[in-house]
C-alpha cells in the first residue's frame, strides 16, 4: 500500500493527463467529453477514470467505443507521464451527473411543493394553548423568589 496523500496526487494527475490526452485522439466518434474525476487504487495499478459526455445515449455509447479503442495509447502516455514501475490499466466510467441532478431538482421540487401545501394548511390557525406557555404571571413570580430564598436560608 502507498500513501494515501501519494495516491490522491496520483489520480489527480492521471485526470489531469487523460483530459489533456483526449484532445489528440482522432476518432469522429468521441464526442463533447468532460473527465470529472479519477481514482487510482492503493498499489498504483488501476485507475478508474470518470467522464461525462454531452448528448444522447448513442453519442454517450460511441464515445465509450472510442475511449475503449484508445486506452492503450492513453495507459503508454500516462505510465511514461507518472514515471512509475508498472503503468496503471485505464477503465472509463460513465458519470451520470446529469441523471443525478434531475434526480434531486425533483426531489426538492417535491419537498417545495409539500413545504408550500404546509404553509397553506397552516395559515390562519392558531395555537390549541397558550401563545407563550413559559410566561410567568406576576404573582408566580413572588411565589418563585419566596421559595429561592426559603432554599438558601436552609442551604
Amino acid at each position: 500500500m502507498s500513501d494515501p496523500a501519494k495516491t490522491r496526487r496520483h489520480a489527480e494527475r492521471i485526470r489531469e493527463l487523460v483530459a489533456s490526452l483526449v484532445r489528440e485522439i482522432k476518432d469522429p466518434r468521441l464526442g463533447m467529453l468532460t473527465v470529472t474525476d479519477a481514482r487510482i487504487t492503493g498499489d498504483l495499478r488501476d485507475a478508474h477514470v470518470y467522464y461525462t459526455v454531452l448528448g444522447d445515449q448513442t453519442e454517450q455509447a460511441a464515445t465509450a467505443a472510442a475511449l475503449e479503442s484508445a486506452k492503450g495509447m492513453l495507459r503508454t502516455r500516462v505510465g511514461h507521464a507518472l514515471a512509475l514501475r508498472h503503468s496503471p490499466s485505464l477503465t472509463f466510467v460513465l458519470d451520470n451527473v446529469q441523471d443525478n441532478v434531475k434526480e434531486i431538482d425533483d426531489l426538492l421540487a417535491a419537498a417545495r411543493h409539500r413545504d408550500e401545501e404546509v404553509q397553506r394548511l397552516a395559515a390562519g390557525k392558531q395555537y390549541a394553548g397558550d401563545p407563550d406557555p413559559y410566561k410567568v404571571e406576576e404573582d408566580d413570580e413572588e411565589d418563585a423568589d419566596e421559595r429561592v430564598g426559603a432554599r438558601e436560608d436552609q442551604g
